[in-house]
C-alpha cells in the first residue's frame, strides 16, 4: 500500500449519491450567470471602496460578498473527475469574472481621482499590504482551499465558508490591480496580480486534492488510484511559484532589515539633539541613494549646521549616500506646576537735575511792526488708495477624507478642518505631486498648506486706505524802514 493509498484510507469516502449532487452543485455555482456578475459587481465596488478608503470592515464585507471562490473550486473538481465541460465553465467564469473586477476598479479609481473626497497622495496601507505576496500567503490559501472543498463535502461544515471566504480573500487583490493601473502604479499592480494568481492555483489544487482523497473519481466504481495528471500539474504550478514568491519575500526582508537599521541609527542621532523628538521616518531609496525626510517635533528649531552634521552622522552609521530633508515641528512645553520665569524689562527713568539760577535780562520795548500779510493754503485733503485685502476661503465637503493643514505640502499635519471652516488665503503657491496647494492661515493663526481643490476661494474686495496729503502754510512779514 502507498502513501497515498494510506491517507485515502483515512478520509471517508463520499457516497455516489452523495458525490453526484455535490458534482451538481459545483457545477451550478461555478456557472457565469447573471446572479454570478451580479455580485462580482457588487464586491469589486465595495472591495475597491474600501480599498481607496482604508477600510478593513469594508474589504471583509468585499469579502464575503465574492463569488470567485466557486469557479476556483469546480476547476479543482474538474481537474479531478476529468468533466471537460465543467472545466470550460468554471475557467471562463474565472476568468470573465476577474477582468471585470479589474476593469470597474480601476474605473471606480479614476473617478475618485477627480472628487475631493479621496487623496492619493500616499497609497492607503490596506492597498499596500497587498503588493509584497510571501509563501506564507501560499499557505494560507492552500489551507483556506483544503477548508473550503472539505466543507462543501459536509452540509454540517457548511457555516464555515464565510470564513474561508475572508481568508482566502480573493477580490481585494484584484481591486488591487485596478487601483494601480488606474494610478500608473506598474508595480501595485504587478505584486498584487501575484497574489490573486497564487491564491487561484493554491485553492484549485487544494480543492481538487481534497476531492481526490474523499472519493471522486473519473470512474464511479474505485477507479485509478493514482494521482491524476491535472492534479500533478496543479501541484507543480504551485512549486513553480514559489520561485518570485520566495523571491519577493527575500527582498522584503532585506528591506525590513534596511529600514529598521534606518531607524536605529536616526534616532540613536536624534536623541543628541537638544529638545528634540523623532514623530516619523520616511524613505525612498533612487538609484543608489537614499532620499529621507525626517518629521522632528522641536522648542528650539534646528540650525542649518545641525541638519548638515545630522546627515553626515546617518551617513557614517549607514555607510552609504544619503540625501536628507528634516521637517520641523515647532512646540514649546508648558508645565502647569512650574510657573514660567518672569523676565525683567529695563525702562527709563525721569532724573531731576539741579541746575544754575536764572539771571534777569532786560528786553528793550518792542517795535511795532506791520501785520504780516499770510498766504492761503487749502486745509489736507485725505486721499483714498486701495488695498487688496488677504482672500478668504471655505472648506468643502471633508467627510472622505478628513481634510487637514499640512506644515508643508505633503509635511506632517498640523491640524484638521471642518466643512465651511474660514481660512485666510496666504499669497504662497505650489505644485506637489501634481496637487496645487495654497498657502494658508486658520482663525487659530495657524499657518500651513492645503490643496487647492479643497478649498472655495471667495473673491476679495479691496479695502480703502486713507491717505492725507499735507500742504505745508507759509507766512510772509516784513519790517517798514524807519
Amino acid at each position: 500500500m502507498t502513501f497515498l493509498d494510506r491517507i485515502r484510507s483515512l478520509i471517508r469516502k463520499i457516497p455516489f449519491e452523495q458525490r453526484r449532487e455535490i458534482i451538481l452543485d459545483i457545477s451550478e455555482s461555478s456557472s457565469a450567470g447573471f446572479d454570478y456578475f451580479l455580485l462580482v459587481v457588487l464586491s469589486g465596488s465595495i472591495a475597491t471602496l474600501g480599498l481607496i478608503t482604508n477600510s478593513p470592515a469594508v474589504i471583509i464585507g468585499a469579502m464575503l460578498v465574492a463569488p470567485l471562490m466557486s469557479p476556483i473550486i469546480g476547476i479543482g473538481l474538474a481537474s479531478v473527475i476529468g468533466r471537460d465541460s465543467l472545466l470550460k465553465t468554471s475557467f471562463f467564469a474565472l476568468i470573465i469574472g476577474a477582468a471585470l473586477a479589474i476593469v470597474l476598479s480601476a474605473l471606480l479609481t479614476l473617478v475618485n481621482t477627480y472628487l475631493p473626497f479621496v487623496s492619493f497622495q500616499e497609497l492607503p496601507a490596506e492597498v499596500v499590504s497587498r503588493t509584497h505576496p510571501s509563501p506564507i500567503d501560499l499557505l494560507v490559501a492552500l489551507a483556506g482551499g483544503f477548508a473550503a472543498s472539505y466543507a462543501l463535502t459536509e452540509v454540517k461544515l457548511s457555516a464555515a465558508l464565510p470564513g474561508v471566504a475572508i481568508a482566502t480573500a480573493l477580490m481585494p487583490p484584484l481591486c488591487t490591480v485596478g487601483v494601480g493601473l488606474a494610478l500608473q502604479r506598474w508595480d501595485v499592480a504587478g505584486g498584487a496580480f501575484l497574489l490573486f494568481i497564487t491564491n487561484a492555483i493554491t485553492i484549485a489544487f487544494a480543492s481538487a486534492l481534497v476531492f481526490f482523497l474523499r472519493g471522486f473519481n473519473p470512474l464511479p466504481a474505485e477507479g485509478n488510484r493514482k494521482l491524476p495528471p491535472s492534479l500533478q500539474l496543479s501541484a507543480f504550478l504551485i512549486v513553480l511559484l514559489l520561485v518570485p514568491l520566495t523571491y519577493f519575500s527575500i527582498q522584503f526582508v532585506q528591506q525590513a532589515s534596511q529600514n529598521r537599521e534606518l531607524s536605529a541609527v536616526i534616532s540613536s542621532e536624534v536623541d543628541k539633539l537638544q529638545n528634540a523628538d523623532l514623530v516619523d521616518i520616511q524613505s525612498v531609496r533612487e538609484n543608489e541613494t537614499l532620499n529621507v525626510i525626517l518629521t522632528i517635533r522641536t522648542s528650539n528649531l534646528l540650525k542649518y549646521e545641525q541638519v548638515v552634521a545630522l546627515q553626515e552622522s546617518i551617513v557614517g552609521g549607514l555607510n552609504q549616500s544619503v540625501s536628507l530633508r528634516v521637517n520641523q515641528i515647532f512646540a514649546e512645553q508648558l508645565d502647569p506646576l512650574i510657573p514660567p520665569t518672569p523676565t525683567f524689562t529695563p525702562t527709563m527713568t525721569r532724573t531731576a537735575t539741579m541746575g544754575p539760577s536764572p539771571t534777569q535780562t532786560f528786553t528793550s520795548t518792542a517795535t511795532a511792526t506791520q501785520t504780516a500779510t499770510s498766504t492761503f493754503t487749502p486745509l489736507p485733503t485725505r486721499t483714498p488708495t486701495y488695498t487688496p485685502s488677504p482672500a478668504q476661503a471655505k472648506v468643502l465637503s471633508t467627510i472622505l477624507p478628513l481634510m487637514r493643514i499640512y506644515q508643508s505640502p505633503g509635511g506632517p499635519v498640523i491640524s484638521t478642518l471642518t466643512q465651511n471652516q474660514l481660512l485666510t488665503i496666504l499669497p504662497g503657491e505650489t505644485v506637489f505631486q501634481n496637487l496645487v496647494w495654497v498657502e494658508v492661515v486658520d482663525a487659530e493663526g495657524r499657518h500651513g498648506w492645503v490643496p487647492k481643490i479643497f478649498v472655495y476661494i471667495i473673491t476679495a474686495t479691496p479695502l480703502p486706505t486713507w491717505t492725507n496729503t499735507v500742504t505745508m502754510e507759509t507766512i510772509s512779514s516784513f519790517t517798514p524802514t524807519p
